[in-house]
């Protein structure tokens, strides 16, 4: 059984005291100001552009980043990566074309724009729709995984690592978007420190394994070794085609799922919602220098530990079940490291996975009592009592997800993949809904419900349409591959792009409609001057789209 160190515990118990300290002393001076709801669910004014950036990564780097994409790299390379520097890439339009529209037009939560571009039906419906998600899906997964990547390093019991780290996660969120904005700084230091430490080793262990030493011998060796780990685009002969199917993670569905997560996720926007344009611009692009550095940090590690496997390393840590696991990669390279540098690393991953329970729970608050409690049970509620529901609210929905998170075979499909195969079936639905929404004043409500529940039936039809068909009826249109167990599917990331066109197509059709019958839609507000930009930000935006197209160009 692996266990940590004495040193290991002082190490992580020094971040836990710094956290939770810097944590009470803001929520303390926080006390001595007047607080409202908006003010703790949004932290309007308070947080600076490098708290709202670094807090954006910290909410969405967690344990299926640290274990999943490290098993990821480990099983298909430096492609997955992709998701991390396309993000960098959205961060860019999301912080020139959605925040201004959301700012402009003063939106604290997603429901609300629903509410205020459609009607109260979508954005009920909407909000019930992603409480149930963020609660059975998203917090459930991370609380799980977390504290199954933690167990596996410590050999601590299971439920206790679950326990610890709700109890952690609650203790920042009942402080509000202020203490969580803030101490995700302090949690993005261990997270990149952490992080760059376990790379850096694990890199040196392969240029040792060679008759080398040092970071740049260990490289050269990762290359060398595994060649085949460092191309960034797929042909339909690899076997990882079906993850991450060739141009289409940069011309088709992986934009849907970035534009949806970082642009129509309050989860994420809640970040920025609370602040002037400028700041929130500013800790956007912050957030997107730092994704081109996160590949360093969750992937580098699996294709180590790949090269390292193949030379004959721990050939039984990494089984699981008496069958290679890759998800295996991360925890195993963590059991390899020296006492002291192995509390650090514990500590990253513990900051990766509290930093975003606190968001996620946080989030849930926010729909539940602005969206939900404020808006039908009790539109007369003070702003005690709202922020009352919403400490509530935080406390049931992490009960919630430890009560059922051990039952709905999260282990089985891997954390990754069970927040992916779950919001991919409405995902293109909901963002053709917000970019209509933003762009195209004619988009009526009866359209944006059929986005909702049509883009909904339209992935289920996809999904299992190469079931129902012969070979030689699908396969001419190119669409279709074999899947690990020999079945005929469309790429995930294929269908949500062919979804997405679908539920514009709908979209348009039935707009135009209703348009000539003189239904007269709600609009946002919305003027050319809302999309200029400073320079100082359009000078951080080149330089990060030129590292983007470098990196491409040398890994494709």
């Amino acid at each position: 059984m692996h266990t940590l160190s004495t040193t290991d515990f002082l190490v992580f118990f020094v971040y836990f005291v710094i956290i939770v300290g810097y944590g009470f002393w803001i929520y303390k001076r926080k006390q001595k100001e007047s607080l409202n709801s908006q003010d703790y669910f949004l932290a309007e004014g308070s947080l600076t552009w490098w708290a709202i950036g670094a807090s954006l990564i910290a909410s969405n780097i967690s344990a299926e980043q640290f274990i999943g994409m490290s098993g990821s790299g480990f099983k298909m390379g430096i492609a997955i990566a992709t998701y991390e520097w396309m993000s960098a890439a959205v961060l860019i339009l999301v912080a020139v074309f959605f925040m201004p529209v959301y700012l402009k037009n003063k939106i604290s939560t997603m429901p609300q724009y629903l509410k205020k571009r459609y009607n109260g039906q979508v954005a009920m419906i909407m909000a019930v729709f992603w409480l149930m998600l963020y609660v059975f899906v998203n917090l459930t997964a991370i609380l799980y995984l977390g504290a199954l990547a933690i167990s596996s390093i410590s050999g601590l019991n299971l439920f206790f690592c679950m326990a610890f780290l709700a109890i952690f996660a609650v203790i920042i969120t009942l402080g509000g978007m202020k203490v969580i904005g803030f101490t995700d700084v302090i949690q993005v230091f261990f997270l990149i420190l952490g992080g760059l430490v376990t790379t850096y080793l694990a890199v040196d262990l392969v240029a040792k394994e060679f008759g080398g030493s040092g970071v740049w011998d260990g490289l050269s060796y990762l290359k060398s070794q595994a060649g085949d780990h460092f191309h960034m685009i797929f042909d339909k002969s690899n076997s990882n085609y079906m993850d991450l199917p060739g141009l289409s993670v940069l011309i088709g569905g992986m934009l849907i799922i970035n534009l949806n997560y970082w642009g129509c996720n309050q989860y994420i926007t809640q970040r920025a919602l609370g602040a002037d344009l400028k700041t929130a611009r500013g800790g956007i692009l912050f957030a997107a220098f730092l994704k081109l550095l996160m590949p360093v940090i969750v992937v580098l590690p699996g294709i180590a530990a790949y090269v390292l496997y193949q030379n004959g390393h721990f050939q039984t840590e990494m089984l699981q079940g008496g069958e290679l696991n890759p998800d295996r990669a991360y925890p195993v390279l963590l059991n390899l490291l020296p006492s002291g540098l192995k509390g650090l690393s514990f500590a990253a991953l513990t900051a990766a996975i509290v930093a975003s329970l606190a968001g996620k729970a946080n989030s849930i608050a926010t729909i539940f009592t602005l969206d939900i409690y404020q808006t039908k049970i009790k539109p007369e509620a003070s702003e005690k009592t709202l922020v009352n529901v919403g400490k509530i609210s935080i406390v049931v929905a992490m009960l919630i997800a430890m009560a059922v998170s051990p039952f709905i075979g999260i282990d089985k499909k891997g954390g990754f993949q069970y927040i992916q195969e779950y919001t991919g079936f409405v995902s293109p639905g909901i963002f053709a809904m917000f970019i209509f929404g933003f762009f195209w004043k004619k988009t009526t409500s009866n359209a944006a419900l059929f986005a909702t529940i049509g883009g909904f039936l339209f992935s289920i039809l996809l999904k299992f349409f190469p079931l129902f068909v012969s070979l030689k009826g699908l396969n001419p249109l190119g669409f279709a591959v074999k899947n690990a167990n020999g079945v005929y599917e469309i790429p995930f990331i294929d269908r949500m792009g062919f979804v997405f066109v679908l539920c514009a197509i709908g979209m348009i059709i039935i707009s135009l409609r209703e348009s000539k019958r003189g239904v007269v839609p709600n609009a946002m507000e919305i003027d050319r001057s809302m999309f200029r930009l400073s320079n100082g930000f359009i000078v951080g935006m080149l330089v990060i789209l030129s590292l983007l197209v470098a990196l491409y160009t040398i890994f494709w």
